[in-house]
């Protein structure tokens, strides 16, 4: 099992984006998390294939017709804590 780590940019908040990288995770079987950040960008942890994620990270990248992605920064990551499901989240 592999971990992106990714922080997107671009008109990403308020368009359903959140929803968006959930509805791809979950019909992948990915696990993971996805919130918003304040500086308008959002932060999204996923788990599973690295053919799967990678999938994933394309369209993430182009995004849904409602925002307009502007930049990714992508990280693959050593998992340090399991995911049961993919959930959206907030920062605590």
């Amino acid at each position: 099992m592999n971990q992106l780590h990714l922080f997107i940019s671009g008109t990403v908040q308020g368009v359903g984006f959140r929803q968006f990288v959930k509805y791809l995770s979950k019909k992948r079987s990915v696990t993971g998390w996805v919130r918003n950040l304040p500086d308008s960008r959002v932060e999204a942890v996923l788990q599973g294939q690295k053919e799967v994620l990678e999938g994933i990270l394309r369209k993430i990248q182009k995004g849904p017709l409602t925002g307009k992605v502007t930049a990714v920064e992508v990280l693959w990551e050593e998992i340090s804590a399991e995911y049961p499901e993919f959930s959206i989240t907030t920062l605590s």
